[in-house]
């Protein structure tokens, strides 16, 4: 058998053990590095990632004596076993200032198993075991500085892992080799009980069983053979593929050191090392994340990443590498420019990796998980900007920077086919559509792009807003979802506001103020309130109706409607229809939060299904009541519910055609229940809300051709983004608003007209004022009201 490996048949597919252990007598180096880079692109695209981290050498104590090592030292040679908590706590200090994110715990193996000195100290420390007291100082870090640590100290049992879990976001302990020849006297590992494989492997193991985010690796050039590093690899993939939790393996080059056994050994050739990594990638395939430490070879960065690695592993601004404190860190604009030079983006990542994020409730312990979910994204991975939904001003430079880039045509992903895909009016797939949500850089920018070419094409240049005013008649609700601070119950005098009902003569009130300022509409909406019934919507809509014969009623979500349908035992068409007679023009499409029975389950498990809520919809159209669509996202989400949210809309707008217009709401996460419980990220990144509106134009296209940018949720600088990236509506003056002011925002409570206007002739775009219904206003009503009386609303 002859294994092509450098041939695309053999790039995306798993190698048997027997096309793994070919590969041991490749010599063509070319061929190997070039699939293993073609490999690597498949799963990491342009990024190659590190984490920026402290490195806290908690003890230099070791019971091993590995022949190559200068961090071990005896203890005639150190002033004291342990770092003291003080001083655990300076140097994480130290690193959260420089914006570190992880604590990186360096230490010897078991030291009070070996020294008297160990066993005194860790005795005043209160331990009996260094393990004991390197749990307390994670827990100690984690508390103090929010540095996520990591543990490295040497071989653990599941007792061990389990006391150590709640206090490490990820662990590690590097196999370096499969080679029980290399323990034997005269090799680098004799007199070092912990550095038998089978031991390493079944502390591997037993971090599987733990369910620990683990790091492991290999150490080339201590005298293996190629056979050698191919088994261990197989290995470490027996191992992951066992558990799922290997999420990256380090391909470490052997440099000697002064004062060692093994100073006068040739230090790992570049070749193997090469050989190594490009092995490595070809093994554990695309997804695995391949790390080589840059400052062992900083001259041959690029061809570290010529041979399919896709991150450098932890580097540190402020400590050096204890391990090998003779190869400083590189400067990490240094790292950025030289990884730049081979066609990749340095990225920053966390020490625990997106898919342990994701499923964080496997793989990470309660705190530690509400430490990590402020920290990322939808897609587990760090955030790249500071932006918050609702509260922040200004976009972040970087990515307004790339939304601007408009002179680029190229994409790094497989994006343009999907675009021809979309621009047919052909519907993307769920994982085509999640996709889009990755898209960052140059792939941001292209997406960005071709969305407001699309846009262009459907509704030209016009950006269109309405004047309307809504009215959230009570805030008193028995629903308990997780994600609204809007909503008042019993135990609610801790929220911001009181519990309040507004009456009918004061919502006539205020839909007649409304109409006399020149609004086209009321949006009425409110909590569940457990004495409302059926009765009371249809006696709002009669009226408003009585009262004002020709304003718009956009009211009810269609929790209100199916509520209201239940308490008088009336199928949903026949409310809907009373509820027309009544007065109601169309509803809005809230509730809909997140349409994925899976996210919906623990964000608002009382609340309708994902079925109920298309349900409500598919009957409004039938019943002849337009209706807009929502998506609240940035929460505890991720692409892929996004994805199936967007398609779900998308199925039944060809199906009925009802709605509207599709309106993105990021989550504002400051006051929600969830989030302040440490379970939700802190809200969409700006990247996030800017894509949200772009992929929905795509997939939308030919379909919805209104998608609207929520200026309160975005603030006006980043609405304007949105509105260059497809979106063509502003959405409503509003006049009050208080769900989203409830939640913590801080972003005006109404903009009248001839603001909505400005801001649109800001971006070069025309201005126009809509009917709910995306109608031309009639000339008595006027496109812009007077601020004076707009601004001296109570």
């Amino acid at each position: 058998m002859r294994l092509e490996t450098d041939k695309p048949s053999v790039l995306g597919r798993v190698l048997s053990d027997g096309e793994a252990r070919e590969l041991a007598g490749r010599r063509s180096l070319a061929g190997l590095m070039t699939a293993a880079g073609h490999l690597r692109d498949q799963g990491f695209g342009e990024r190659i990632t590190y984490s920026r981290k402290v490195f806290i050498p908690l003890s230099q104590l070791c019971r091993d004596v590995c022949h190559y090592c200068t961090f071990a030292k005896a203890p005639r040679h150190l002033k004291k076993a342990f770092l003291k908590p003080d001083e655990v706590l300076e140097i994480a200090r130290r690193g959260a200032q420089a914006g570190c994110k992880e604590a990186l715990f360096t230490l010897g193996d078991k030291p009070e198993a070996r020294y008297e000195i160990a066993r005194q100290e860790l005795a005043t420390l209160g331990h009996r075991s260094t393990l004991s007291y390197l749990a307390e100082m994670g827990r100690l870090v984690l508390k103090e500085t929010g540095l996520l640590p990591h543990f490295n100290p040497g071989l653990m049992t599941a007792e061990d892992l389990a006391m150590l879990r709640p206090h490490a976001a990820s662990m590690g302990i590097m196999l370096e080799t499969v080679s029980d020849r290399l323990s034997e006297r005269g090799n680098p590992h004799f007199g070092s009980p912990d550095k038998y494989p089978a031991a390493r492997l079944a502390a591997i193991e037993d971090a599987g069983k733990a369910k620990v985010p683990f790091t492991t690796g290999l150490l080339v050039g201590i005298g293996e053979t190629r056979e050698e590093i191919v088994e261990g690899l197989l290995a470490i993939r027996r191992l992951h593929e066992a558990y799922g939790h290997i999420q990256e393996v380090i391909i470490q080059n052997f440099l000697p050191k002064p004062g060692t056994k093994m100073a006068d050994a040739p230090a790992s050739d570049l070749e193997t090392h090469l050989w190594a990594i490009a092995v490595a990638r070809l093994i554990l395939g695309p997804e695995m994340s391949i790390q080589a430490p840059p400052n062992l070879r900083r001259e041959e960065m690029g061809s570290l990443i010529d041979a399919g690695i896709n991150d450098w592993g932890g580097v540190s601004p402020i400590t050096p590498d204890h391990v090998n404190p003779e190869a400083p860190w590189p400067h990490l604009e240094d790292l950025a420019t030289k990884t730049a030079q081979c066609g990749k983006v340095l990225t920053e990542r966390l020490t625990v990796y997106p898919q342990y994020v994701k499923n964080g409730a496997a793989w990470l312990d309660p705190e530690l998980r509400s430490k990590v979910l402020p920290l990322v994204d939808a897609a587990g991975e760090l955030r790249e900007d500071d932006w918050i939904t609702g509260i922040s001003t200004e976009p972040p430079a970087a990515q307004l920077g790339h939304l601007m880039a408009r002179s680029t045509r190229t994409t790094t992903r497989a994006y343009t086919g999907l675009m021809r895909k979309a621009g047919k009016g052909m519907a993307l797939t769920e994982s085509e559509v999640a996709s889009l949500f990755e898209a960052r850089g140059r792939d941001f920018s292209y997406l960005c792009r071709t969305a407001d070419e699309m846009r262009a094409q459907s509704c030209g240049d016009a950006v269109s807003f309405v004047v309307n005013r809504n009215i959230n008649y009570t805030n008193i609700c028995y629903f308990k979802c997780q994600f609204c601070a809007f909503s008042k119950g019993k135990m609610s005098e801790n929220l911001r506001g009181r519990p309040y009902e507004l009456g009918l003569d004061e919502i006539v009130r205020r839909s007649r103020e409304a109409w006399d300022r020149g609004a086209s509409e009321v949006c009425l909406q409110g909590g569940i309130h457990p004495k409302f019934t059926g009765e009371t919507y249809l006696s709002i809509c009669r009226a408003i109706r009585e009262a004002l014969p020709q304003m718009h009623i956009h009211a009810f979500s269609p929790l209100e409607i199916w509520q209201g349908a239940a308490t008088l035992g009336k199928p949903l068409d026949s409310f809907l229809a009373e509820l027309k007679e009544a007065g109601l023009n169309t509803l809005p499409g809230t509730a809909a939060e997140i349409l994925d029975d899976a996210v919906r389950a623990t964000l608002c498990p009382d609340k309708i299904n994902t079925e109920q809520w298309l349900s409500v919809m598919r009957a409004a159209h039938a019943a002849g009541l337009k209706t807009t669509a929502t998506i609240m996202f940035g929460h505890i989400d991720d692409t892929r519910s996004w994805a199936r949210h967007l398609l779900h809309i998308r199925a039944l707008q060809e199906d009925t055609g009802g709605f509207t217009e599709f309106v993105p709401l990021p989550f504002v996460a400051s006051e929600a229940p969830i989030y302040l419980k440490g379970r939700a990220r802190r809200g969409p990144t700006f990247r996030e809300s800017v894509l949200m509106h772009a992929v929905a134009r795509i997939v939308f296209h030919g379909l919805i051709d209104n998608i609207q940018t929520s200026w309160v949720k975005m603030g006006r600088k980043g609405a304007q983004s949105c509105l260059q990236a497809g979106a063509n509506d502003l959405g409503g003056t509003l006049m009050d608003e208080t769900i989203t002011r409830s939640a913590g925002a801080s972003h005006g409570q109404e903009v009248v007209a001839s603001d909505m206007e400005s801001l649109i002739a800001q971006i070069g775009r025309r201005p126009w004022q809509r009917s709910t219904c995306y109608e031309k206003m009639l000339s008595d009503r006027p496109a812009a009201v007077t601020e004076a009386a707009w601004r001296n609303l109570a």
